[in-house]
């Protein structure tokens, strides 16, 4: 990273980009791209030593941690489910109120005798001693997922990475169990599943996080404080 040119990452997909870029409007920022949407790098008008990268929302997540983005917008879901050592070189500077999410266990809807985590537990029990094999449960978020359950007393299970659809994931025999992030709970609902009573692992939002490192620049200030109006 050039000392003189602050980075800043905006996510290049989805609601949470549409999102971020009103923010900017808002502010009189204008971001320009040479080659409109579809381009990855960007600047701001008049800023000439800013300059904008179009990444994935976790990605801007990593790239703070190593100090090659100065800011970034993510959600604090992504945030969380990094490395510790990643988390503890990033502050989160604004918390937006928009992109609210929950990441949460969900079951199928027939495992009517399944409430809570504690019922869970002896479930993950029975199929160990019964079936001779551990609970799968599906998740983009597996560092969150294994702390959660684990804090719980949660220890007979195996994490299954999710690619794509995670709902579907205990239909097609990939898994038993899963975690997702929900706004609604429409979605798990609409695929036959149900969020235990007490399966909230983590509420998220839309964040403004800063390199730590960079908190002591004056544009960085200056841009936090203009963009946290």
């Amino acid at each position: 990273m050039t000392k003189n040119i602050i980075n800043i990452g905006i996510p290049s997909k989805g609601r949470l980009r549409a999102d971020i870029l009103k923010i900017f409007k808002k502010n009189k920022l204008n971001l320009v791209s040479e080659r409109g949407e579809r381009d990855l790098l960007g600047s701001i008008k008049n800023l000439n030593n800013v300059k904008v990268l179009y990444l994935h929302a976790r990605e801007i997540v990593e790239r703070l941690g190593d100090g090659s983005l100065d800011l970034g917008f993510s959600g604090f879901d992504l945030l969380k489910e990094s490395e510790v050592n990643i988390q503890k070189k990033i502050s989160v500077v604004k918390n937006y109120g928009f992109g609210k999410a929950t990441l949460v266990v969900a079951i199928p809807d027939p495992w009517i005798d399944v409430q809570t985590v504690a019922d869970l537990e002896e479930i993950a029990f029975e199929f160990k001693d019964k079936k001779k094999k551990r609970l799968r449960v599906a998740t983009k978020y597996p560092n969150l997922t294994r702390e959660f359950l684990f804090s719980k007393g949660v220890t007979q299970f195996k994490l299954v990475s999710s690619l794509g659809a995670t709902e579907a994931y205990p239909f097609t025999g990939s898994s038993e169990i899963i975690t997702d992030i929900t706004s609604s709970g429409e979605t798990l609902r609409a695929n036959n599943l149900r969020i235990l009573k007490d399966g909230e692992i983590l509420k998220s939002e839309a964040c403004m996080m800063a390199s730590k490192s960079s908190l002591k620049n004056s544009l960085v200030k200056k841009l936090v404080k203009l963009l946290s109006k």
